[in-house]
């Protein structure tokens, strides 16, 4: 299995670049905010367990896919360095486990640019961050970085959409685009 883990600062373009390279080619969504809803079933937003019920989720959902060999799992990710490192080895260990491979994407976008797209109605509707200070905040408080990992994708979200990023991800990975011969 191949896990394109797109990670990035909340409202950097990491669902949307994940929906078009899955408009490319074919692979599974496991979107973050998934394990996120299912924790809040259950849990108050960052209530003790509900961190610990989001990653026991995520390690199921990922260990399962590799486990039974599904080809390619894009996920989405904010990754916070030092303290989301164990959390990334985890990952990496799950898929590698199985003989897959982990594939890492940074999307880049500046603070200013985040503030402008957070209020998305979409990021409304499904109870992600929304609002400039809670973003500014955020980005003041974390390092939100790349992954330490030489083969990590760094791509400027800010100016480039999701196409020229999807496309990105495709050559870099060599991927297989819908439609493409061998």
């Amino acid at each position: 299995m191949k896990l394109i883990f797109i990670h990035g600062a909340p409202g950097a373009g990491k669902l949307t670049t994940a929906q078009a390279l899955l408009g490319r080619v074919d692979g599974r969504l496991f979107d973050n905010h998934a394990a996120i809803d299912v924790a809040r079933t259950v849990f108050e937003f960052g209530a003790p367990g509900f961190w610990e019920l989001v990653q026991s989720v995520r390690l199921s959902v990922l260990s399962a896919a590799a486990e039974r060999g599904v080809p390619l799992v894009v996920v989405t990710f904010v990754y916070v360095e030092p303290h989301d490192l164990p959390t990334f080895v985890q990952f990496e260990a799950a898929v590698q486990r199985h003989g897959g491979r982990l594939l890492p994407v940074f999307l880049q976008c500046s603070t200013e640019e985040i503030v402008r797209r957070i209020g998305n109605p979409d990021r409304v509707a499904r109870n992600k961050m929304a609002s400039g200070p809670s973003a500014r905040d955020f980005m003041a408080r974390h390092r939100v970085c790349a992954v330490p990992r030489p083969d990590c994708l760094v791509l400027d979200s800010e100016a480039n959409d999701a196409g020229a990023n999807a496309a990105a991800i495709i050559r870099h990975f060599s991927l297989t685009a819908r439609g493409a011969t061998a």
